[in-house]
């Protein structure tokens, strides 16, 4: 004898599945030995930032890094309260990218069906891109978040009109934009999703249908609707989306006038874009090149059989690769984790992909069935046609949970086949989150050498001290107690930056000094030699060399008095 359930209840259970499986795989995944690579220098740096009273943080995006402002500003609050460890400085990305994986799935679900969203969260909650940001202290995984719920958001509000959705539309927009102003190229994706709506006609069906042809009339069965409800605030979809931008015109405006001015000294390090740069985007941005370029492949097929209904998500992978690519070419900011807010939206369409199923034996009659298949059916009370509930709103028996593995297991194999195939990446960035990661620098190493040999009265000097390597910050973070730094004249906080001004008399500072710690960047067999202008003269006639270190891509070395 088999149990009646409640459709309805089946159907939401299933639903709130679909999204939250992924989200628990994602945070598992994503926490999985967080605090064992130590920080590295972006790390650094918002750690430089977050420990900032907040005078000195705001002078500090007055001289550099006003983009990343607002990020720090969230750390500054987020360290007071749970401390600097590296765990403590990477949980708010933990989080933001187990959310991102479950508004993927929500969004797939609403384009594409249940299964396909739920494929999508998964496919993203493997990918070592994921993992790799996930576990960095910057504001990438939130600006992955927030791109996917302002698209979620926009779906929403194109499907529905109303005040309340285009308010959380707007307050994503702002925060997408306070997060990563780059990403905010993804409203050339929405803007041509609001036109095809507008060009759709009025009624929230026909809205919704531009984005699409399934997510309104399914979403009206859901909410008790059906295609007839609409009003003539439906009618103007593209009006309503340039008035939702304006709180984000006004915030955001002042960002970017700032940002802008800082871009020669913020961007310096990076270089042009190249045609080549195009093809390594997906391997960089995936942080595997081999399971890059399977998202790649599954994402063009279900972009090609989905038809229309790819056409948003399509577009939020398309246009801010292009527009970012083509901005390169002219000022240098093609750097691939820019653009790490895309992969989730080539991820909804790789589920698409991975969901399209076969025609079944029907479990009742033996007659073959789409199994994806909505048809719509003439209403009862008005004539007019309708779409049925997805077949996942049916309620479970052990026959249809048997089909439903059946369904499942061919593409939950494909998203296993990318987790498995990007397990040594996986396991590579849990040690190191230096890129290259041949470059990476043993902050750690070189704290714990000084730290262990230091002595009363000791010195230190760091070199070179005006790049980004941050060496002087890196055994700021390791050693609560470090040698004093007797080069420094003005160091990060009173110049509102991340670096010092050094002593122009290095021999009248060195005075009194009988041991200095010599730290520099790379191996040096050799290092007074490498030193150079008048620092490395004082050392050189000064000091000799006592003891030497090597650690992964720095040096310490003891000088005493000669």
């Amino acid at each position: 004898m088999s149990v009646r359930r409640d459709p309805a209840v089946s159907g939401r259970g299933t639903e709130s599945l679909v999204w939250l499986v992924p989200t628990l795989a994602t945070l598992a995944v994503g926490l999985a030995g967080i605090g064992r690579a130590q920080p590295w220098r972006d790390e650094l740096a918002t750690w430089s930032a977050a420990i900032r009273p907040l005078p000195d943080l705001f002078r500090l995006t007055g001289t550099v890094d006003a983009a990343t402002g607002p990020y720090y500003l969230l750390l500054h609050g987020w360290v007071r309260l749970v401390g600097d460890s590296p765990t403590a400085l990477r949980l708010p990305s933990a989080l933001a990218v187990a959310a991102a994986a479950g508004l993927t799935a929500v969004l797939g679900r609403r384009l594409f069906g249940a299964r396909a969203g739920l494929l999508a969260g998964l496919l993203l909650a493997v990918l070592p891109g994921t993992s790799r940001y996930a576990q960095e202290a910057r504001p990438y995984a939130l600006a992955t978040l927030f791109a996917v719920l302002a698209t979620v958001l926009l779906v929403r509000a194109l499907d529905r009109s109303g005040r309340a959705r285009w308010a959380g539309y707007a307050a994503a927009v702002v925060a997408l934009g306070l997060t990563h102003l780059l990403a905010l190229t993804v409203l050339a994706a929405h803007a041509v999703a609001v036109l095809a709506a507008t060009r759709a006609g009025p009624g929230a069906a026909a809205v919704a249908a531009a984005v699409s042809p399934e997510a309104g009339a399914s979403d009206a069965v859901a909410d008790g609707r059906d295609g007839r409800v609409g009003d003539a605030r439906d009618r103007r979809p593209a009006l309503h989306w340039v008035l939702a931008l304006l709180p984000a015109l006004v915030v955001l405006t002042p960002l970017l006038v700032r940002a802008r001015g800082q871009r020669s000294r913020q961007l310096d390090w990076v270089e042009p874009a190249r045609l080549a740069d195009l093809a390594a985007l997906p391997g960089g941005v995936a942080q595997s090149s081999v399971v890059g370029g399977l998202v790649v492949g599954l994402a063009a097929l279900g972009a090609a059989r989905a038809g229309r209904r790819a056409l948003l998500p399509g577009l939020c992978v398309l246009l801010p690769v292009l527009l970012v690519f083509a901005a390169g070419l002219v000022v240098p900011l093609w750097v691939p984790r820019y653009l790490l807010f895309t992969v989730p939206f080539a991820c909804v369409l790789a589920g698409a992909a991975l969901a399209v199923a076969p025609a079944t034996p029907d479990a009742a009659t033996g007659s073959k069935r789409q199994l994806e298949a909505i048809p719509a059916t003439p209403d009862a009370a008005t004539g007019s046609k309708r779409q049925l509930a997805p077949p996942e709103a049916t309620p479970v028996t052990s026959g249809t949970a048997a089909l439903l593995w059946q369904r499942l297991a061919p593409p939950v194999a494909v998203v296993a086949l990318a987790g498995l195939l990007g397990l040594p990446e996986q396991a590579s960035l849990r040690q190191t989150h230096g890129w290259p990661r041949s470059a990476t620098v043993d902050y750690r190493g070189a704290a714990e050498i000084v730290g262990a040999g230091q002595e009363a009265g000791d010195a230190i000097v760091y070199w070179p001290r005006d790049g980004w390597l941050f060496l002087d910050l890196g055994l700021a973070y390791h050693l609560e107690q470090r040698p004093r730094d007797v080069l420094v004249v003005r160091d990060q906080r009173q110049r509102a930056d991340f670096w010092v001004t050094e002593c122009p008399r290095p021999t009248d500072c060195l005075a009194g000094a009988r041991r200095v710690w010599l730290v520099l960047a790379g191996r040096r067999p050799d290092p007074l030699k490498v030193v150079p202008t008048t620092t490395g003269d004082a050392l050189r006639n000064d000091y000799t060399v006592t003891r030497l270190w090597h650690r992964p891509n720095v040096t310490v070395a003891l000088l005493t008095r000669a």
